[in-house]
């Protein structure tokens, strides 16, 4: 893939669009994008399909020319919009007319207001859940791989990608099929078989590594230094900036569905942490904006147990994530070594949040206390979020008081071992009444 260190910048100012690979120099339609940005040093390069700093190796984002003006008229544009994240086109790095293309069209998802979930957490304030199981994989990664594939189409990228801890597997396999692109996706091997059966009927390869997430994403960027990844568009590696930017459509939905304004306190789960991060972001771009009134919000990260590592540095107070091996049945966030970790402290702690964790049993319990208070059945990372607001609430770390979101990202369908062993029928009995009596049922 190449690799630009340098851009000239154009009469105002801006990096002019870049070339995309095989394009004969064919410029480079993002909508507001305008540059890549590193997120340590600052420098900038021009939008292309790279990750990283070439001065100091830190993370690349995007950056935007953002709309300016009245602040009404683009809230009454964004409301006119698709029922989907395209109605935040203008402040997504996509084309205008990227609601006209074959895509999966994903987001508008409910924020449930969780009066029962709130009694049986002891919280008195507005609670809410952003429930993005309905998305079209059930998965928030719908959100982050349709930006993915626009940079994908923009760059002439044939084949598209990425090493997955499940959700985003299917995630990239039902984009790449509804957009006419080739798909070869990577994951560990041991994964819930829902998963696996999802990330597979969609028609791409998929592959199992012998190893953790963490040798998939290893053996990932290896293949894209190698001549066989030539053309491969991996959403979560050479086109992460671009892909990233889809998780800040949940700050976004949220923010309209609160009546444009923000709640008090997120609760939000961490895998790489990227999630979180841009979250933030968008909560910013939204103040920015002017979309929002700027006011104090504090954002709390979640993990299990069993793959807590930035949980760990939090509560020992530290600026840098040592990486563990994940044991959890929360597969979805076991990335042992996330890269945006370091990044997740500092938004915690700026913000007045925390990170925080639970066991596996407590994931379970959380599972089911969502499903019986408020109908949504989540996945295990659900559980995480929820488990970890329980525990928030009861150590004094969230205020029960404030509004409150606590997001759950995918469906329980997809994680049916974690709940299985613990739930069933009720009772079997003979098809008659004097059966159903005995059974105390009546």
């Amino acid at each position: 893939m190449p690799v630009l260190t340098s851009h000239t910048p154009a009469p105002d100012g801006a990096p002019r669009p870049s070339a995309a690979p095989g394009s004969a120099g064919a410029p480079v339609d993002l909508g507001p994008a305008v540059a890549l940005s590193c997120r340590e040093c600052g420098e900038r390069f021009p939008l292309s399909p790279i990750f990283a700093c070439e001065a100091c190796f830190g993370p690349l984002e995007i950056a935007y020319d953002l709309p300016t003006g009245d602040p009404g008229a683009l809230r009454s544009a964004i409301e006119a919009g698709p029922h989907s994240i395209w109605r935040y086109a203008p402040l997504l790095p996509v084309p205008a007319d990227v609601a006209t293309k074959p895509n999966l069209h994903p987001g508008g998802t409910p924020l449930v207001r969780a009066d029962r979930l709130a009694a049986a957490l002891g919280h008195g304030g507005e609670l809410y859940v952003k429930d993005d199981s309905g998305n079209p994989t059930h998965s928030f990664k719908d959100r982050v791989v349709a930006n993915a594939v626009e940079a994908a189409r923009a760059f002439g990228f044939t084949t598209l990608s990425c090493s997955s801890t499940g959700n985003l597997a299917g995630a990239v396999g039902a984009a790449a099929a509804r957009a006419g692109l080739r798909s070869c996706v990577f994951i560990p091997h041991d994964l819930e078989q829902g998963k696996v059966v999802m990330a597979a009927v969609y028609g791409g390869e998929l592959v199992g590594i012998e190893g953790t997430y963490d040798d998939v994403n290893r053996f990932c960027s290896e293949l894209i230094g190698d001549p066989a990844g030539e053309g491969w568009g991996f959403v979560n590696v050479n086109l992460r900036p671009y892909y990233a930017e889809g998780s800040k459509t949940l700050a976004f939905e949220i923010a309209e569905q609160l009546g444009w304004r923000l709640p008090d306190q997120l609760v939000v789960p961490i895998a790489s942490g990227s999630q979180l991060t841009k979250i933030d972001k968008g909560i910013k771009e939204l103040i920015a904006t002017g979309l929002v009134e700027d006011k104090p919000y504090k954002i709390f990260g979640a993990q299990a147990e069993g793959c807590s590592p930035v949980s760990q540095a939090y509560k020992a107070g530290h600026d840098v994530v040592r990486p563990v091996k994940p044991a959890t049945i929360a597969k979805s966030l076991a990335i042992g070594n996330p890269a945006d970790g370091p990044y997740v402290l500092d938004i915690a702690r700026r913000t007045g949040g925390a990170v925080e964790d639970v066991t596996d049993p407590q994931i379970v319990d959380a599972i089911k206390l969502l499903a019986r208070t408020e109908g949504i059945f989540a996945e295990t990372a659900g559980g995480v979020t929820v488990g970890v607001t329980r525990k928030l609430i009861e150590t004094g770390q969230l205020d029960p008081e404030l509004t409150t979101v606590v997001l759950n990202t995918g469906d329980g369908l997809k994680t049916l071992d974690a709940v299985a062993g613990t739930t069933g029928p009720t009772a079997i009995i003979r098809p008659n009444l004097d059966a159903f009596r005995e059974a105390g049922l009546a």
